[in-house]
């Protein structure tokens, strides 16, 4: 019995000795420690700012198409102006408001405002709304209403919506004209949004997620060569930072494609179908991996060694999985307005505008004219991280050597 104690004692002791060795590993690389421990509540504030700690507002396109009648009192009335001022009663416990109302002048401006996403859904209020609302307060109960509706079925938000919307038109409709008549509503989905699968919804996310991992092999395989002296031999032989880089920038982005195209292969023999071309998919890929390997280059600045760079790379890697919208949609937090275009804060990442994109391509069946503004976005934010990842490794690694 006493041996088994003094066994157990010395395996507990070893433990101690090892656990306190480790430790003091731990302690000395305080960077990785200090990112490890603020990692979780770092991204638990950042993404109260980016959602600014309220609500969704969903996004609602109105055609009001009602011409009006006359009512009992000999005065002209259109209700389908009501009607869509109704929609906007509805508000948070904040007071910020559910539905974020949008005008449209005939069905096939709204389904472009769709096919643009400013908003999750589309609604007609039709011609005859405000003579069908007066005949039924009339106590014509043989009235029905008839409503067209639709959008891009794979958008998060427009399920969410339109049961919102309904509930609201419906509510307004009881109201006015006193009665529950018989509403019929028409659904009209854009490009092949109504035959996607669960899993075709996901395929874009995916394919963005195989290019945002190349900022795990830029940052390490800079780092590697920085902590085994490659840089400054390149440097005696006359090699500059900029041709180095580039060149290793070119490799990385044909490892990208590669990934992408293994990506694409394995979801076509799944079944995956594409409305658009697939050349303006692998120039997304193209634009998104410029912009990964810059950030790569960023991480590489601030890394003496491949383990750090490797912890260092989980920020922007989880900045770009859980705000950019590649595994899940964000609320639309508008910060500024552009020309009519809305920005949210996570507009600012790259694979934001390439999983929007890559949407449009293989839902909407969107071509490089469709995509302008997601593509000049994706080619803006791209170049100006590869700048400031080009600029940053020379400042921090290459002006020590």
């Amino acid at each position: 019995m006493r041996r088994d104690v003094k066994k157990a004692w010395k395996i507990l002791e070893r433990i101690a000795i090892i656990s306190a060795k480790c430790t003091r590993q731990i302690l000395r690389d305080r960077l990785v420690l200090s990112l490890t421990l603020v990692f979780a509540p770092l991204f638990i504030f950042l993404y109260f700012i980016i959602t600014a700690g309220g609500s969704t507002s969903y996004g609602v396109v109105v055609v009001n198409l009602d011409q009006g009648a006359i009512d009992a009192a000999d005065q002209h009335v259109r209700l389908g102006v009501a009607a869509a001022e109704a929609l906007k009663t509805l508000t948070y416990e904040d007071g910020q408001p559910i539905l974020r109302l949008r005008n449209a002048e005939s069905q096939v401006q709204a389904e472009q405002m769709m096919r643009d996403r400013v908003g999750a859904i589309f609604l007609v209020i039709p011609e005859n709304f405000t003579r069908t609302m007066l005949n039924l307060q009339g106590g014509h109960t043989d009235q029905s209403v008839h409503i067209i509706f639709g959008g891009d079925l794979t958008n998060p938000y427009y399920t969410v919506a339109g049961v919102i919307a309904f509930s609201a038109l419906e509510g307004y409709i009881q109201q006015i004209s006193g009665q529950s008549p018989l509403i019929t509503y028409e659904e009209r989905s854009l490009g092949l949004s109504e035959a996607r699968t669960e899993f075709e919804i996901y395929v874009p996310g995916i394919l963005i997620f195989a290019i945002v991992m190349l900022v795990f092999q830029a940052a390490m395989m800079v780092a590697r060569e920085s902590e085994n002296g490659t840089l400054p031999r390149l440097q005696v032989a006359g090699i500059s930072s900029l041709e180095y880089l580039g060149g290793m920038s070119l490799a990385l982005m044909l490892v990208g494609l590669a990934s992408l195209f293994l990506a694409f292969g394995a979801a076509i023999l799944c079944g995956f179908h594409s409305a658009g071309p697939l050349w303006v998919a692998f120039l997304i890929g193209s634009l998104t991996s410029l912009g990964v390997i810059g950030t790569g280059l960023v991480v590489a600045a601030f890394s003496r060694n491949v383990s750090q760079a490797f912890v260092i790379a989980n920020f922007p890697l989880a900045l770009f999985m859980f705000f950019s919208g590649v595994i899940y949609p964000l609320p639309k937090v508008v910060i500024l307005n552009i020309s009519g275009q809305e920005v949210s804060l996570y507009d600012l990442l790259a694979p934001t505008h390439a999983v929007s994109a890559l949407n449009k391509v293989f839902v909407l069946g969107a071509g490089v004219k469709e995509i302008g503004y997601e593509l000049v976005s994706l080619m803006v934010l791209s170049i100006l991280y590869f700048i400031v990842g080009l600029w940053l490794f020379q400042r921090c690694q290459l002006s020590k050597r």
